[in-house]
């Protein structure tokens, strides 16, 4: 197995439920993120006020992951428990409902930050990477703990945290000015770039695996067809994601008639800790900088 491959099986082995946020105080709220991601938001609002766990840890794909029998029962004594939703966690989405009906609190963000559609209508779930969407999930999760506590003042640290949301939006929109317009084009492992996308102003031309899911397989003539946009545009980068293997993104790589550079993104995980991409707010400005870095070769396309 490779190093880092073996890496990431030892953390996810030892890291399943990890404590991501301080302990709290004692009878404070017992709050659960499905992803480090949400895990990463709900600690910049809750501060030191609260315990929160992460049930996917970093390099974990939500798309597929597999919950124990001892999470299943943290769910059921959690206070709070915030999901994205949208089908992101599709195998957490029934010990979600059980916990919901056994009187938890699930908070999923997803369907209240207005969310985007795949072209054959399913709702795409990789919200995070819309920082003004999340500045909006922020805010929401700070009124729902005001809900479950209203002894707590849970909305400074969350107007803390939404200004630092928005500088990012800030820095992440300077970066892509940097950009042409021939070179915002944008083909990608799966369909988890369509916010960023929206977002900045980028076009998303192709992706290896269709649908918004990890866990689908291209087809021969998908993949044909994928290779021929990117010689007819002359796309310079394919962005592949630390958390799948790079194996297919490499091989249609070799089959253009141009030069094409495989680059790694974070997309469903941050970084372990200590990393590059380590924060949401970090994992955006790592990938946005990869992106620029990735594009800035783009050629004029054929005519």
């Amino acid at each position: 197995m490779h190093k880092f491959s073996l890496l990431l099986t030892v953390i996810a082995i030892a890291g399943a439920a990890c404590t991501t946020g301080p302990a709290g105080p004692e009878n404070a709220l017992r709050i659960i993120a499905t992803t480090s991601i949400v895990g990463d938001v709900v600690s910049n609002v809750v501060g030191d006020r609260a315990e929160v766990s992460v049930l996917i840890p970093s390099g974990g794909d939500p798309h597929e992951f597999q919950l124990s029998a001892k999470q299943v029962a943290e769910l059921r004594d959690a206070d709070l428990v915030v999901a994205i939703g949208l089908g992101l966690e599709p195998s957490i989405a029934k010990a979600l409902d059980d916990a919901a009906t056994d009187g938890t609190r699930v908070l999923e963000l997803g369907p209240s930050v207005d969310p985007r559609f795949f072209p054959d209508g399913s709702p795409d779930p990789h919200i995070w990477f819309d920082p003004v969407r999340m500045i909006d999930a922020t805010r929401l999760i700070a009124d729902t703990l005001a809900e479950l506590d209203p002894t707590t003042d849970w909305t400074a640290d969350a107007d803390t945290y939404a200004n630092q949301l928005a500088d990012t939006d800030e820095q992440i929109a300077s970066l892509m000015a940097g950009l042409n317009v021939d070179q915002r084009k944008l083909v990608t492992n799966h369909g988890s770039f369509g916010y960023f996308a929206d977002r900045y102003g980028l076009e998303v031309v192709g992706v290896i695996i269709p649908g918004g899911s990890t866990l689908a397989n291209p087809s021969s003539a998908e993949l044909a067809e994928l290779v021929r946009t990117i010689n007819e545009l002359a796309v310079p980068a394919i962005f592949a994601e630390t958390s799948e293997s790079s194996g297919l993104a490499l091989a249609i790589a070799g089959e253009t008639t141009q030069p094409v550079t495989v680059v790694e993104l974070l997309t469903e995980s941050i970084a372990p800790a200590g990393q590059p991409g380590d924060s949401l707010i970090s994992l955006l400005l790592v990938d946005a900088e990869r992106i620029v870095a990735g594009l800035g070769t783009a050629a004029e396309p054929d005519s």
